[in-house]
């Protein structure tokens, strides 16, 4: 392997300080692209490690990593990711997270992305399900499954759907310790428990 002959690590944070201050989306992408470009995939991987949680950094670095690693999972998802968050839409998060998914069926991120990125809400609702069956300790998914029954209940009249995020509510309830949390889930259950529909 050629040692980078820049420092990406150094490149990258100058290049999110420069970003900071400005707000110059254009010369991020052109530094953030040079860098890329100029750097060793393994050494590009590191150097941004830090700032996989800007969407703006992470999506252009990760389009290459992606592009020279097409079934790395976890590459696709913090490209989903980043796509997600910057509003690339959901049939390109979709597509990476199921590209996410035929590499590694156990990676969760993958996963959560293609239940979110879904636009139609009852299959939105199908998704989370399947996710939630898929990892029945996976709380977050629970909690969204039920967040998105709930609302299909109240948008299309749905019983169906109430009687599931009653259901899941309840078995967040069961396994929540937090005050807050036992709080506001016995509030939801109480509220969805009076709907008539």
């Amino acid at each position: 392997m050629i040692a980078s002959p820049i420092d990406p690590a150094a490149e990258i944070r100058h290049a999110v300080e420069a970003y900071q201050d400005s707000n110059n989306f254009a010369a991020l992408l052109d530094r953030l692209l040079a860098i890329a470009a100029a750097t060793d995939l393994d050494s590009l991987i590191a150097a941004v490690a830090p700032y996989r949680h800007i969407p703006e950094v992470a999506g252009p670095i990760y389009e290459r990593i992606v592009a020279e690693r097409p079934t790395d999972a976890q590459a696709l998802v913090v490209l989903a990711n980043a796509y997600w968050l910057t509003g690339r839409g959901p049939d390109a998060v979709s597509e990476l997270a199921t590209r996410a998914m035929a590499a590694d069926p156990a990676n969760r991120g993958a996963w959560h992305l293609w239940a979110l990125s879904e636009p139609t809400l009852r299959e939105r609702v199908a998704r989370w399900k399947q996710v939630s069956e898929r990892f029945p300790d996976d709380d977050l998914a629970r909690a969204n499954l039920a967040d998105n029954a709930a609302s299909l209940a109240s948008t299309e009249r749905d019983r169906e759907a109430l009687q599931i995020a009653i259901r899941t509510y309840k078995s967040l309830l069961r396994t929540a310790t937090r005050p807050e949390q036992r709080e506001a889930l016995t509030q939801a259950i109480s509220t969805l428990e009076a709907w008539h529909l």
